[in-house]
C-alpha cells in the first residue's frame, strides 16, 4: 500500500519541477512586460542642494510622469561618489534601481582609488546620458593675462610661483589643470580644497590665481571679479558661447568634459534599459528639465545607449592612463 503512492508522489513532484523549469524563464518576460508596476529609485551620490541632486530631480519627476510611477531621489553621499555608486551596483538588476553621477565617479575613480567598492566595468551599465559640463578656465584680475595664450606665457615666465585650485586631488578640475600644465611642460603649485566653493572663494580673493571652474564663476566673471579665459571642452559651451576652447588655443585634443548619466545594475534586462534610454531621452528635450541643467552651468546631452557606453570607455582609457602616468591618486 505504501508503494504506490509514493511512487505517484515522486511523479508528481518531477511534473511540477519541470513546469516550473518551463515556466521560469517566462518569469522575466512578464516582469518586462509589466515594468514599472511600483515606484523606482534614483540614487544620487552626491549631497542634496549639489549640481547632480538639481540636475537628478527634475528628471526623476519627469520620468514619474512618464512611467505612471514615482521616481524617488535618495542621496547616498560619500567617497567621491563611491558609496552612492556601489549601493546601486548591489541592487537587483530589476529596473527599479538606478544611479545619477557625474561621469568622474565611473571614469577616474577607478584609478585614483586604491581600492574600490564596486567594478565599475562589471557591476554597472551606462543606460543615457543627461548633460555635458564644461570646465573653465578662470583667472584672478591680478593676472595679467587676457587671453589662454598670455597665460601660458606667464605661467612659462613665472616656473611655479602661480598656483591653482581644485575642489580635491583627483577632481575634474586638477586633472584638467594638470592636462593643460603637462602637455606644454608648465608648472603651477596646486591647492586643493574640500569643495569647489571654497576653491572659488580664495580664486576671488586673489590666494590662488586661477582655477578650471565647473560654472559657478561665470556670473563673477560677466561682472569682472574674474577674468575668463577659455573652455576646456572640443566645442565652444553654449553657457559661454565667446570663450575659445583650449583646443583652438594651442592644446590640441584637449577635451575634459565630464558626462552626468544614468547607470543601472548590469544584470537589468536590455528592453528596460532600451526603455529607459527612450524615456530620459524625451525628458532632455523638456524645457524644465533644460532650464535646469543649464543653471548648473552644463548643456543638455542625449546619446543613445550605445554612443553612451562608447564615451564612457573612451574616457576612461583616457583619462586612466593620464592619472597613471602623473602617479595622481585620491587618498
Amino acid at each position: 500500500m505504501t508503494d504506490r503512492p509514493l511512487h505517484l508522489n515522486r511523479r508528481h513532484l518531477l511534473a511540477m519541477g519541470a513546469g516550473l523549469a518551463l515556466s521560469t524563464p517566462m518569469m522575466p518576460a512578464w516582469a518586462q512586460a509589466n515594468w514599472p508596476s511600483r515606484p523606482l529609485r534614483m540614487v544620487v551620490n552626491f549631497p542634496t542642494g549639489g549640481s547632480s541632486d538639481a540636475m537628478a530631480r527634475p528628471i526623476a519627476a519627469a520620468l514619474g510622469e512618464a512611467f505612471g510611477q514615482p521616481v524617488v531621489v535618495e542621496n547616498q553621499a560619500g567617497a567621491s561618489g563611491n558609496l552612492g555608486a556601489s549601493v546601486v551596483a548591489r541592487a537587483a538588476g530589476d529596473g527599479y534601481t538606478m544611479l545619477f553621477t557625474p561621469g568622474s565617479t565611473m571614469i577616474s575613480n577607478p584609478f585614483l582609488f586604491s581600492q574600490m567598492p564596486f567594478d565599475a566595468d562589471r557591476d554597472l551599465t551606462p543606460v543615457a546620458s543627461v548633460a555635458r559640463l564644461s570646465l573653465f578656465l578662470m583667472v584672478h584680475p591680478s593676472v595679467p593675462a587676457n587671453s589662454i595664450q598670455e597665460l601660458v606665457a606667464y605661467i612659462r615666465a613665472n616656473p611655479g610661483r602661480l598656483n591653482y585650485g581644485s575642489n580635491g586631488p583627483g577632481s575634474s578640475p586638477h586633472l584638467a589643470a594638470e592636462m593643460m600644465l603637462r602637455q606644454l611642460g608648465l608648472q603651477a603649485t596646486h591647492v586643493p580644497y574640500r569643495g569647489a566653493a571654497p576653491a572659488l572663494t580664495d580664486l576671488l580673493g586673489g590666494q590662488i590665481q586661477f582655477m578650471f571652474d565647473s560654472g559657478p564663476g561665470l556670473p563673477h566673471a560677466a561682472e569682472g571679479r574674474l577674468r575668463l579665459l577659455g573652455v576646456g571642452s572640443p566645442v565652444r559651451s553654449q553657457q559661454a558661447p565667446n570663450a575659445p576652447t583650449l583646443a583652438e588655443s594651442g592644446f590640441p585634443g584637449f577635451d575634459v568634459d565630464t558626462l552626468f548619466g544614468i547607470y543601472m545594475p548590469s544584470s537589468t534586462p536590455a528592453p528596460i534599459l532600451q526603455r529607459m534610454n527612450q524615456e530620459i531621452n524625451k525628458t532632455l528635450e523638456t524645457s524644465r528639465v533644460q532650464d535646469a541643467i543649464r543653471a548648473m552651468g552644463a548643456d543638455p546631452l542625449a546619446l543613445s545607449q550605445q554612443a553612451f557606453a562608447e564615451r564612457m570607455s573612451s574616457d576612461r582609457a583616457r583619462f586612466g592612463q593620464f592619472i597613471r602616468e602623473v602617479g595622481i591618486t585620491a587618498q
